[in-house]
């Protein structure tokens, strides 16, 4: 009897703290949430960097301007430890570009060259057209039957809050060179993986074929695609000229540029957090992903002002995600410590409000992430009962490792209206939604540094 009453008792005591425990960190998260939203510091960091830099691709000298600007923001603001992890990037640069119907219509068609783009010969290419309403269309054609022809695939994408659209035509861009040469095409045009209506085309990086040419690829703007797919309706052949140059290093001097908050009791274990600091370069990058940067920035620096938390928050500004480069560079230099790194998270979805939370798995029921949980109601968002598998392409090899993640998911029904075109400006971006972010970040990023949550060992139960 009186072990049992001994046992009830303490059991009593480990709720009675853990309920404190919890409530003191929901008090310090609803804190930082009602002065995130009144701070303007996120609002700060994208108009300097898009003003001072602009648009910033790997293997740019504007890459060179971004990097010290990252440097001098960062110390500027209060970070520790703040240095540069130099690799090699892959490097592509757009020079020239132009693209036409030569017939039975002509006039002109606006195109962005994709990453990895080969150049056109010089004086350019004319060919016959092949167009799909589809990629699976593509797919479905047999080897040879493209040859000496332009390729060209007009799948929409589908407006999404989720970004659920865009993954689900990614391949269009990424994988459509390489199909179409493997078919014979002498060249590859995909309609903008976009949601827009404007007449500005969007980047962004493809990959050539290991088993065929590499051929020269562009995207089209939304209405150029419609135009070329009524101009096949009538039954004519369409001929298409294009020309792009293009230049590449596939070891380009990078940079991840890296600043700290110290823990103040257990400084070896890291939140490890951030954006990229490169960019397309039709726009300035504000968007994309000057906005993610600053959000977690931004909230990484009012956690330190309320104090050292308990572990060490650290941002890294990736310097190479477009190309793919980056994260990679990452995760093979901090292979060692990965049992340290408590989280890895990236903000690289646009400047949209967050409308959900992902927790790693497990943690759901866990006082830390319960008392994030209680702030949320406010800013909107969301408690998801399905565990974050994906937190960015900069950490995913820090989750392949075995680093937990979260998701924090920003409303994306814009963002793809934006993304990788020369409308990715800082006018695009309404700073109450970029500040409520700042609020859902920072709350998250205080209750997981100032706590001992251990997510491995919850995902494990």
């Amino acid at each position: 009897m009186s072990r049992r009453l001994a046992s009830a008792a303490a059991a009593a005591a480990l709720l009675t703290g853990g309920q404190a425990y919890a409530q003191d960190l929901a008090a310090g998260a609803a804190e930082l949430r009602d002065r995130a939203l009144a701070d303007g510091t996120a609002w700060s960091i994208v108009e300097s960097l898009t003003t001072e830099v602009g648009p910033r691709p790997a293997g740019s000298p504007a890459m060179l301007r971004a990097r010290d600007w990252a440097v001098a923001k960062l110390a500027a603001l209060g970070f520790k430890n703040v240095h540069l992890e130099p690799f090699a990037a892959d490097a592509w640069l757009r020079g020239p570009e132009s693209a036409e119907v030569v017939a039975p219509f002509p006039q002109p068609l606006h195109v962005l060259g994709l990453g990895r783009s080969a150049p056109t010969p010089r004086g350019g290419i004319e060919a016959e057209i092949a167009l799909f309403r589809s990629f699976d269309e593509l797919l479905a054609q047999p080897p040879g039957s493209l040859k000496g022809k332009i390729a060209v695939v007009t799948q929409a994408m589908t407006r999404t809050m989720d970004g659920a659209g865009y993954g689900a035509i990614n391949r269009n861009r990424t994988q459509g060179a390489a199909e179409a040469s493997r078919r014979g095409a002498v060249a590859y045009l995909v309609r903008s993986l976009s949601t827009d209506d404007a007449r500005l085309p969007h980047a962004g990086a493809m990959r050539q074929a290991s088993d065929a040419p590499a051929i020269p690829a562009a995207a089209l703007s939304v209405p150029d695609a419609q135009l070329l797919e009524r101009m096949v309706a009538r039954g004519r052949p369409v001929r298409v000229r294009l020309s792009l140059a293009s230049r590449s290093d596939p070891a380009a001097p990078a940079w991840n540029v890296v600043g700290e908050i110290p823990g103040r009791e257990a400084p070896d274990e890291v939140v490890v957090v951030g954006g990229h600091l490169d960019s397309w370069d039709p726009g300035t990058g504000a968007v994309d992903d000057g906005a993610g940067l600053a959000v977690t920035t931004a909230a990484a620096k009012l956690v330190g002002e309320r104090g050292a938390p308990r572990r060490t928050v650290r941002v890294v500004l990736w310097g190479a995600e477009e190309m793919d480069s980056s994260g990679e560079a990452y995760a093979t230099a901090h292979k060692a410590e990965i049992g340290k790194i408590v989280l890895a998270a990236e903000s690289d979805a646009g400047a949209g409000p967050v409308w959900q939370a992902r927790l790693p798995k497990g943690a759901l029921d866990h006082p830390a992430m319960k008392a994030f949980a209680t702030v949320l109601a406010p800013l909107k968002v969301v408690v998801s009962r399905e565990p974050a598998t994906v937190g960015g392409s900069d950490v995913a090899g820090l989750i392949a490792l075995g680093a937990p993640t979260v998701g924090l998911t920003p409303d994306t029904s814009r963002y793809f209206d934006l993304h990788h075109s020369a409308d990715d400006t800082r006018d695009k971006i309404d700073p109450r939604d970029l500040a409520q972010s700042v609020a859902v970040w920072a709350a998250f990023l205080y209750t997981v540094a100032d706590s001992d949550i251990d997510f491995r060992a919850l995902a494990g139960k």
